[in-house]
């Protein structure tokens, strides 16, 4: 069996269609037939230059579709003990590693031993199915699945196992946010993500912060009560101090912010500076004085996965997620999806595959 692929060589390179043998599965591995791809902003990065990748590699991991295959070994059970089958509707973990692994015993198994991550990985030899660029990936042993609802739109469930779960573990680390003031700075699909989340788990009042008045007005339909243009001058503190600060926007100016709106005892969760910035300039007495607490998340366990998936099964359409992927493409028009992409800089771009 033969599949295509869209290779990705470097910064500046087109991509290109190409065709491949699809190899025989190992133990423990399942063959999915991609369905659809939404394009995450560290695959915008690393098509300007931003974020380097190993090359030529197959792009995209935010993913959902269809097994094709299991190989024997495979229990035929998804992360929560649902029946998988050829025909199931699927998302994955973005990364496998060694379930054994120390990191991975303590609750971090997207730092464990033995790391593989869908979509950077590099090309070689028969070693191409594994990213969301293409019509297969073949998952490896350790991979968590979830099984899909059917009324679960594709482009919504595509989200799940990369935004999604990375906010469902910013909301961890940040503990109990039921009346709670929330702040979030940074309004891509990361934030209203978060604003949605926190009205969800009971927050009192939700402020949105952006450089992007649009993007404010997108926060407004995910739960964000207020909102604050973050226009270039030092903006004005929040009226009340914040019990808890989520920066997911990455943007020294924005964290710095945040810590000061914090109040006594309250804590900052980072999730969003997963790219080279400036280093921040904080008042360490401050985060004595007040007790603050500072955190960073990066991608997410387990839990958060089957955290993200049923949170979007009872919200997807209580917020407008349905209107995250402002444009669809086919895989043909994956430099067009790029470049509409990084002109219009919409919450996500789709691949219909």
């Amino acid at each position: 069996m033969t599949g295509r692929w869209v290779e990705f060589t470097g910064a500046g390179e087109p991509f290109r269609l190409r065709t491949a043998q699809v190899r025989t599965l190992l133990p423990g591995e399942v063959l999915v037939r991609n369905r659809y791809t939404t394009l995450c902003g560290s695959d915008l990065h690393t098509f300007c230059g931003v974020r380097q990748e190993v090359c030529p590699t197959v792009l995209g991991h935010e993913i959902a579709g269809e097994i094709v295959a299991l190989h024997p070994s495979h229990s035929g059970l998804d992360s929560r003990g649902e029946e998988l089958v050829a025909g199931s509707w699927i998302t994955w973990s973005v990364f496998a590693s060694d379930p054994q692994s120390k990191h991975a015993l303590q609750g971090m198994p997207q730092k464990g031993e033995g790391l593989f991550k869908y979509g950077h990985a590099k090309v070689e030899g028969e070693e191409v199915f594994h990213g969301g660029l293409a019509e297969y990936c073949i998952l490896k042993p350790h991979t968590a699945i979830l099984l899909l609802p059917d009324f679960l739109p594709l482009p919504v469930a595509a989200t799940l196992n990369c935004a999604i779960a990375t906010v469902a573990g910013a909301m961890r680390l940040a503990g109990n946010v039921q009346g709670k003031r929330v702040l979030i700075t940074g309004m891509g699909l990361l934030g209203i993500t978060c604003a949605a989340m926190c009205k969800d788990a009971g927050a009192t009042w939700v402020v949105a912060a952006d450089v992007s008045d649009a993007r404010l007005k997108k926060a407004t339909g995910f739960g964000a009560d207020e909102t604050r243009l973050l226009d270039g001058d030092t903006p004005a503190l929040l009226s009340e101090k914040a019990d808890v600060v989520f920066d997911m926007s990455g943007a020294a100016d924005a964290m710095e912010w945040g810590i000061d709106c914090l109040g006594i005892g309250g804590r900052a969760v980072w999730a969003g500076a997963v790219f080279k910035g400036r280093r921040l300039q904080l008042d360490a007495e401050k985060v004595v004085r007040n007790l603050l607490t500072i955190q960073g998340i990066h991608n997410y366990n387990y839990d958060d996965f089957a955290y993200a998936l049923d949170f979007m099964k009872r919200n997807w359409n209580r917020y407008p997620f349905g209107e995250v992927v402002e444009k669809e493409f086919t895989l043909e028009q994956t430099q067009q999806a790029f470049e509409y992409a990084i002109q219009h800089k919409p919450l996500r771009v789709g691949i219909s595959i």
